[in-house]
């Protein structure tokens, strides 16, 4: 799969995070799409899934970890970044355990990160 087409997910909160995340990621030939919510997230599967989801873990309502978890429970199997400004062992190994393939801490590295969704995309 090319770059151009590899869809990237990003869920946070924060509006601001999210537009330097899409710029970030579309700069480097991928396709960004953005979400407020993991609700908002899950609302849009019915229209396909991207092939790497980038997801803040501390989010009102629904946790990055929650939406992990509802993934893995409903059989959607979408490699996961996720990204959090708190550094605990306990969230690393709990979200590792549902199936991320990279847990990176805010403020992010770019270059990491873009490494993580290179690998991510490859293996779809």
């Amino acid at each position: 799969m090319s770059k151009s087409t590899a869809r990237v997910a990003i869920v946070d909160d924060d509006a601001s995070v999210r537009r330097a995340l899409a710029r970030l990621i579309g700069a480097c030939s991928f396709n960004p799409q953005t979400f407020g919510s993991a609700r908002e997230f899950i609302d849009s599967l019915p229209a396909g899934l991207p092939d790497c989801l980038v997801l803040d873990l501390q989010m009102p309502d629904m946790t990055g970890l929650d939406l992990q978890r509802h993934l893995t429970r409903s059989g959607v199997k979408i490699p996961t970044i996720v990204i959090t400004a708190h550094n605990d062992p306990g969230f690393r190994q709990r979200c590792e355990s549902a199936g991320a393939i990279a847990y990176l801490l805010k403020p992010l590295n770019e270059t990491t990160l873009i490494a993580a969704i290179n690998s991510a995309t490859r293996r779809v």
